[in-house]
């Protein structure tokens, strides 16, 4: 298990891209487009060296991580050598669906093939497959090089030396795992889209500024970040997606709060676009 292939480069791409360098693995970065690429390559360069600086990684384990990682936009190239493929695209069935049948005429038959998705099923993108045996989800978190946790997904048909396997390139990368069997949301994405759509509809109804409702869950509840920040941080765009597939899978407790609704229309996405219920202008 030495080849690592990601496809998309994206804010979680890109960080699984870092985390396997610095674990050790060949790793090739996939995305359609040059410019996603280069903005990655930048990006990688800029977090290693200045973890380095603070003392966390050696310059050596740097420059090694580095020299690991290959960006191409040959689809061909990065799925054709790969013993582990982490797809991080759109939180879109269809798109996963449309990558993994390529990925499966592509990778190899021994090939470890992931969805880093956080709440859409690995057993229905499986059943797609010719190898449904060999394909599980592996949901990491933002930022995936501070963030110690995957959660690794059982789908119906995904067998026992699969998710070992999952579990030995989980440690590999210096993570924690833990072990869910499907169901919409898993453990993690389940919890803290109904927190944080409950955080949008307090802030809705005026109950408290965002300032101080995230203050309360971080002060009161012990939460590392406020549910609104949470959101900014992984994009509204995203996060109702994601609250869009929970309310059709679970019911009328996933509703998304219309005030969510509103932001992604007007173009708030959070920190990648500079405002959503904070304003990232200056930073």
């Amino acid at each position: 298990m030495k080849n690592f292939s990601v496809i998309g480069s994206g804010v979680m791409g890109r960080g699984i891209a870092y985390t396997a360098a610095l674990g050790g693995y060949s790793v090739t970065l996939n995305d359609i487009k040059e410019t996603a690429l280069d903005n990655a390559k930048q990006y990688i360069e800029k977090e290693m060296n200045k973890s380095a600086e603070r003392g966390y990684i050696s310059a050596e384990a740097v420059n090694t991580a580095l020299s690991n990682i290959t960006y191409t936009t040959d689809f061909d190239a990065a799925a054709q050598n790969a013993d582990v493929v982490v797809e991080a695209v759109l939180e879109n069935m269809d798109l996963k669906i449309d990558v993994f049948k390529r990925l499966d005429e592509k990778c190899p038959p021994h090939t470890l093939l992931a969805t880093n998705t956080s709440t859409m099923s690995p057993t229905e993108i499986g059943a797609q497959l010719s190898r449904p045996d060999k394909f599980l989800a592996m949901h990491f978190f933002n930022p995936v090089h501070k963030m110690k946790l995957i959660e690794i997904i059982r789908g119906l048909d995904t067998s026992d030396e699969t998710m070992a396997l999952a579990q030995e390139v989980g440690e590999k990368l210096g993570k924690e795992t833990v072990e869910v069997n499907e169901f919409p949301g898993f453990v993690t994405s389940r919890m803290n889209c109904m927190i944080g759509n409950e955080a949008m509809n307090m802030l809705m109804e005026g109950v408290a500024s965002a300032e101080d409702i995230d203050k309360a869950l971080k002060l009161g509840l012990n939460h590392p970040m406020g549910p609104l920040e949470l959101a900014d941080l992984v994009g509204l765009d995203t996060r109702l997606r994601n609250m869009e597939y929970l309310y059709q899978t679970l019911g009328e407790k996933y509703r998304p709060c219309p005030l969510l609704i509103k932001y992604v229309k007007a173009g708030r996405l959070g920190r990648k676009s500079g405002s959503g219920f904070y304003n990232y202008e200056n930073q």
